[in-house]
């Protein structure tokens, strides 16, 4: 079979079986195709003639180009995928990844925003303007960091995905997979004061609750923006996004004595050791105030 055929099959399962986003999927091709077109190059066309050695050679011209190794480990990693799925669908009779080894990669510690950056975002005066895109704005960034959601999981919420009586909301994660997450008092009252300020002074064309000042969906790059925008006043970290608002609401949870399987389960990952990684930041503040506090850590 010829191998751009088994990439459309590969993300039609993807897509219809796994249920993955369009961005996952759209990651997998991508990779996938970029091994594709490696092959083009060395006149392989058909899946019959691939092998382990061709693969190898492959990421090697990777590594050659000055790639960095954890781009290669990704690549690697979905074309494991895919070649599992040849192999189970019977277009493949051979393993590719016979005695194939993929660069090590030092686990990133997730970065995340420190306590008093958001005690300073949120509890300084004058810092959203009393609009309805500044009402707007700071629902977002409160709801981000008091619940963990993925930035696509705030976009998808519904008007019916939040039950103000019983202080929770429901969320559509990763493969449609819903999960219930609690919220205190004072986001009730931000809800309430940014539903009032949407009713009232926007036309909403939309169910979705986090609309634009024209009544449609919030969107992603807008989102981004509302991140960067104001907590660049008050970090200087290197990467602000929602995802880090993720981080920060994972890891200050931790630092504060929550269980980390509730952790897991609010934040929906599928496995607990995706939410582990954050015990790696605590433990690692440790070893610095270990190293600068005791008298004889530097002996």
């Amino acid at each position: 079979m010829e191998i751009a055929r088994t990439i459309e099959l590969f993300t039609d399962y993807l897509s219809v079986e796994r249920r993955m986003s369009e961005h996952t999927v759209v990651a997998y091709k991508n990779d996938i195709m970029s091994f594709c077109t490696y092959c083009t190059e060395e006149d392989v066309a058909d899946t019959v003639d691939l092998s382990p050695i061709l693969l190898r050679d492959w990421e090697m011209s990777l590594i050659d180009s000055g790639m960095q190794p954890r781009t290669v480990s990704r690549k690697m990693a979905s074309l494991r995928i895919w070649n599992r799925f040849l192999r189970r669908q019977n277009i493949l009779d051979r393993n590719l990844f016979v005695k194939i080894t993929t660069p090590k990669v030092r686990k990133k510690l997730p970065v995340f925003f420190r306590e008093n950056e958001m005690n300073g975002l949120l509890d300084t005066e004058g810092v959203f303007p009393d609009t309805f895109e500044g009402i707007r704005d700071r629902l977002i960034l409160e709801m981000l960091y008091a619940t963990g959601m993925r930035r696509a999981e705030l976009i998808g919420l519904r008007d019916n995905s939040i039950d103000l009586s019983n202080r929770c909301l429901k969320v559509l994660g990763k493969r449609n997979k819903e999960r219930i997450i609690p919220f205190g008092d004072e986001i009730c009252g931000h809800i309430e004061k940014y539903i009032s300020a949407r009713d009232t002074q926007v036309h909403n064309k939309t169910d979705y609750f986090f609309v634009t000042t024209k009544g449609s969906a919030v969107y992603p790059m807008l989102v981004e923006r509302i991140v960067k925008r104001y907590l660049s006043l008050f970090s200087n970290a290197d990467k602000i996004s929602p995802h880090v608002l993720r981080h920060t609401f994972a890891t200050h949870l931790l630092d504060n004595g929550a269980d980390i399987n509730a952790i897991k389960e609010l934040l929906g990952h599928a496995s607990l050791s995706a939410t582990q990684i954050y015990t790696h930041n605590t433990v690692e503040r440790l070893k610095k105030t270990y190293k600068t506090a005791h008298p004889r850590a530097k002996e």
